[in-house]
């Protein structure tokens, strides 16, 4: 069960942001989408039950019809590009990348590409033109070239940063503690990178913040945070979660 007094300083926030006359806009983001799996559904029907707008990134190289068969019925799922078959070419010191480290750009903006291809023929109609880099890192000599290939915006994470080569659509807050349990993190630890975020934000910024999630490895802590964050989102008028295909339009 989750304690609503972890909630109070997001309910407060958002007040705050009532009381200003505006909304702060949320967007969430789930990560390496393959095939249909329990934990998939268990997520669709969350996102669906709440009204939750879902961008999946999908790694092209590994996916196929049955995932397309599935999310065929999900009109509010969008589809993103996953690198290419999330693979990592970091030298062993290194930190996990696929797109980056000695290899070749014509062989990774090749495979993008192909990747881009794929999933456009796949979901002709839910696909999004853009890139989510596995482990959200890409070199910076190859985001030039996205816009080349038909990507229309990059997702990392962090807040972004002005005036680069491709519009970034980033996530900011991610629900999984990859250091420690490989679960759920610290329910009020991510509310409080919420309410920092948004406070952030009250300045003047008007990024969305963007949720992250990975549904092969939640647990029942991440799927209650989950749970959690849609109940006092969705019942807050300061408060709105985006399809990411509305927040590339100009």
């Amino acid at each position: 069960m989750t304690d609503k007094t972890i909630w109070e300083p997001l309910r407060r926030e958002l007040d705050r942001w009532q009381a200003a006359g505006r909304v702060a806009r949320f967007w969430l983001r789930d990560d390496d989408a393959i095939e249909p799996t329990p934990a998939l559904e268990t997520l669709l029907a969350l996102t669906d039950e709440n009204k939750i707008p879902l961008t999946l990134a999908v790694i092209p190289g590994l996916t196929g019809e049955a995932l397309a068969v599935r999310l065929a019925e999900e009109a509010g799922v969008s589809v993103a590009v996953h690198g290419w078959s999330h693979t990592n070419h970091a030298r062993p010191e290194g930190k996990k990348q696929e797109l980056g480290g000695d290899r070749p750009a014509a062989v990774m903006l090749g495979e993008l590409g192909e990747g881009l291809r794929l999933l456009q023929q796949l979901y002709p109609t839910r696909f999004l033109p853009v890139l989510v880099p596995p482990w959200n890192r890409i070199d910076a000599g190859l985001i030039p070239a996205l816009p080349g290939l038909g990507f229309a915006a990059l997702s990392v994470y962090g807040r972004a940063k002005q005036d680069g080569p491709v519009p970034l659509l980033n996530t900011h807050v991610d629900i999984i503690d990859w250091h420690g349990t490989r679960g759920g993190r610290n329910e009020a630890e991510l509310v409080a990178e919420l309410v920092a975020e948004l406070d952030a934000r009250f300045a003047g910024s008007d990024e969305p913040i963007g949720v992250l999630s990975h549904h092969l490895v939640h647990d029942a802590a991440a799927w209650n945070f989950l749970s959690a964050l849609f109940a006092a989102t969705g019942r807050h008028p300061a408060a709105h979660c985006s399809a990411a295909p509305a927040l590339l339009k100009p």
